[in-house]
């Protein structure tokens, strides 16, 4: 399948879930090109459009956890830096992406403490 129309699809598969979700597309249009671009490339080699942006395990119910949109196993971590983690998705009263900090979980769960 050629990879524009895919990335068009998956968009239209994605919006309406992350828009209920509180969701929307980053405003960074290049980061959302390329990182639509990789989860083509990821879903083509592995079956699945996973997050590019983080490692995958070979362990099934780790793995699923990051086929895109993964905010739903994330939501907590991810409404605390108001965007996903590799920031395709940001809340929908984002208007500047690039301002949002990146918590790793580590950190996320201490703070939580």
């Amino acid at each position: 399948m050629d990879p524009e129309i895919r990335k068009d699809q998956l968009k239209e598969m994605f919006l309406p879930l992350v828009d209920a979700l509180g969701y929307k597309l980053s405003l960074d249009e290049e980061l959302v090109e390329f990182l639509f671009d990789q989860e083509v490339q990821i879903e083509k080699e592995k079956g699945s459009p996973f997050c590019p942006c983080q490692a995958l395990t070979d362990e099934r119910e780790h793995d699923m956890k990051l086929v895109c949109p993964c905010i739903p196993f994330h939501r907590e971590h991810y409404d605390a830096m108001r965007r996903c983690w590799c920031g395709l998705y940001v809340h929908k009263d984002v208007d500047d992406p690039d301002s949002l900090p990146q918590i790793s979980l580590k950190e996320f769960e201490a703070s939580k403490k």
